[in-house]
């Protein structure tokens, strides 16, 4: 989650400097697509689907680790 707000963040600050106005707000507009996309046509609610998705996967992959590593060790 701090991925994807800090690339929104940095792309709207892009928007706010003079002459770079045009350049920062398509890569805002792509970014905020991509979230709707996920969210169902809500921005926040596709980056915390993104955000609770990728914590899940990190749990499983936590839990395989942990679980390979005791097979190894032959507990």
């Amino acid at each position: 989650m701090l991925l994807v707000s800090g690339s929104l963040a940095s792309t709207w600050l892009l928007t706010c400097i003079p002459g770079f106005g045009e350049i920062g707000q398509i890569p805002t507009n792509m970014l905020l697509d991509f979230l709707d996309t996920f969210g169902g046509g809500c921005a926040l609610q596709g980056m915390l689907t993104i955000g609770l998705v990728c914590g899940f996967v990190g749990a499983l992959f936590d839990i395989y680790a942990f679980y390979s590593f005791r097979m190894q060790k032959g507990n």
